[in-house]
């Protein structure tokens, strides 16, 4: 359009000079329409480059709006940690080679992937080889686990929900455990025997934040499925084809409004941990409620930081009672310091039992304390001392062992 208007208006100019001049001759005539061809292909070359500037520039105005408006479409992260461990640990109850554990172990390797839809709903997940290898037989000792895989949605400033495979809201270190984050080389026995740490079940979490500092979770999801040794650890199902004749209920308060403190309370409920009396075996046992009561303080001034953490469980049923199983419990406390942003120091007592229903000495005590050394704020060396003392629980539950451990860790872990 715009070449015609100017080739028609070249054509008017030539017709008035016409009109106000003699009649052209044959040769001004031919010479003419050969300027006037000349600037129809100058025209057609201008216009073919105004089109590409012009798709060029709606090219870049579709990138930008994409990269600002929509942006989240395309918000893909990757992230992950991993942990090698070195154990030298002494029985002194055994003696020959069952007295010692000297073992070398790449604990874990995990990797986060998640997807942003847009600004409030998002896609995470954790996948995880433990031990470094996997397979059948005994020299596989590893697992390949899918630990998270769910779908978070806003509804709200103050509602959010979490569907799908989601770490259980119970004490300090379920939903928080990289290396990095923690003192210590192995994570601590109370998150692990009592609280089963690494812990997590397929449901629906709601969040809801009514204030400032305070957070509220109420979930319902798949439960335990203990054996007849009724221990909390063993029944965890991690989503492999879940039983799930009774789900479970969870709820937490926490409280962070006051800075350096953090506070926090769970409960869980859980109608039947025998998923309708029969264990993983096959036999038939006493079907059971269980309750879990947890709760944990931090609080932290200066460099200076002190952990406490207590958690117990309640199962009904004549078989867990006869094992002194109706009751297990632990508690640790672990105070530590950090002399700058390379070097941190704990100590951390530890107790705990899963035998407390009954008269036995079943309680194992245990004493911890080393230091975190930083590479990078996400590159952590760590050592530590442990001693454990008391008594531990035969496997049928009916009869104790004295406890006597000693020895050093040594431990590298990273996150990103």
């Amino acid at each position: 359009m715009k070449r015609s208007l100017i080739a028609t208006t070249l054509l008017s100019l030539f017709a008035a000079s016409a009109v106000n001049a003699a009649e052209p001759t044959a040769t001004e005539t031919a010479e003419l329409r050969k300027i006037i061809a000349e600037q129809d292909k100058i025209l057609k070359d201008l216009e073919r480059r105004l089109d590409e500037t012009d798709q060029r520039v709606e090219a870049t105005a579709d990138a930008v709006d994409s990269s600002s408006a929509g942006s989240d479409s395309n918000a893909v992260t990757i992230g992950g940690y991993g942990e090698l461990h070195y154990n030298n640990l002494t029985d002194n109850n055994k003696s020959g080679a069952d007295a010692e554990k000297k073992e070398m172990d790449f604990h874990r390797f995990v990797l986060f992937f998640g997807k942003e839809f847009n600004s409030t709903t998002r896609f995470f997940s954790e996948f995880e080889l433990e031990h470094a290898l996997s397979g059948d037989g005994d020299d596989k000792p590893g697992e390949v686990e899918l630990e998270q895989a769910y779908i978070e949605h806003d509804i709200n400033d103050q509602f959010t929900t979490q569907l799908g495979v989601f770490l259980v809201p119970v004490g300090l270190m379920n939903e928080t455990h990289e290396p990095p984050t923690f003192y210590g080389v192995e994570r601590n026995n109370v998150e692990k025997n009592i609280i089963p740490t690494t812990w997590w079940e397929g449901g629906a979490n709601l969040n809801y934040k009514p204030a400032a500092g305070w957070s509220i979770d109420t979930a319902v999801h798949s439960g335990l499925y203990v054996n007849d040794s009724f221990l909390i650890r063993k029944g965890r199902q991690k989503i492999a084809e879940a039983e799930a004749e009774a789900l479970a209920f969870t709820g937490r308060v926490s409280y962070t409004a006051i800075p350096g403190l953090q506070l926090a309370a769970s409960m869980q409920y859980q109608e039947d941990i025998t998923q309708g009396g029969v264990t993983k075996d096959g036999t038939t046992v006493d079907e059971a409620s269980a309750t879990l009561l947890t709760a944990h303080a931090v609080y932290q001034i200066n460099n200076f930081t002190i952990k406490a953490l207590y958690a117990t469980w309640d199962i009904d049923g004549d078989e867990a009672a006869r094992m002194g199983r109706d009751e297990q419990t632990g508690y640790y406390i672990e105070p530590s310091y950090r002399f700058n942003e390379k070097v941190g120091v704990f100590a951390r007592y530890n107790v705990w039992d899963n035998n407390a229903g009954n008269d036995l000495d079943t309680e194992t005590e245990q004493v911890s304390f080393g230091v975190n050394y930083y590479l990078h704020e996400n590159v952590v060396l760590k050592a530590d001392y442990e001693i454990a003392s008391g008594g531990t629980a035969t496997k049928d539950g009916l009869g104790s062992e004295d406890v006597d451990v000693d020895g050093f860790n040594l431990g590298v872990g990273y996150q990103f």
